[in-house]
């Protein structure tokens, strides 16, 4: 492992990679665990962005985690969040039509970062 420099900013991990990314997505927009660790090179990385979504709490700075859901448009990530149906309002304020904790409209919604961030 290379050492950092005196001056220079503190090294990036991944998880502050993927609350940069999840920033990114528009309201209105979900995007999937599996699109945002291929757009960051960790193509079999889907549960590390999962993990990164559960930490999302301790960024400094907010991350919209509500957003990114699983390949099928599910709120996968739902039970980690304040309570059972806080993803699932989160969205539907955005105008998210959510039934059953899955994502309508899912393939119009959906969000790839290797598409959108050209």
């Amino acid at each position: 492992m290379k050492p950092t420099a005196p001056n220079s900013p503190e090294p990036r991990n991944l998880f502050q990679d993927v609350h940069e990314v999840v920033r990114l997505i528009p309201a209105g927009r979900v995007s999937t665990y599996g699109t945002i660790a291929h757009y960051l090179g960790a193509r079999h990385g889907a549960r590390t962005v999962g993990y990164a979504m559960m930490a999302a709490h301790t960024a400094g700075q907010y991350v919209p985690a509500h957003r990114v859901v699983n390949r099928l448009g599910h709120l996968t990530g739902r039970l980690h969040f304040a309570t059972p149906d806080a993803m699932q309002q989160a969205l539907e304020a955005e105008g998210v039509r959510v039934v059953e904790d899955r994502v309508q409209d899912f393939g119009q919604l959906l969000w790839d970062p290797a598409v959108e961030l050209v």
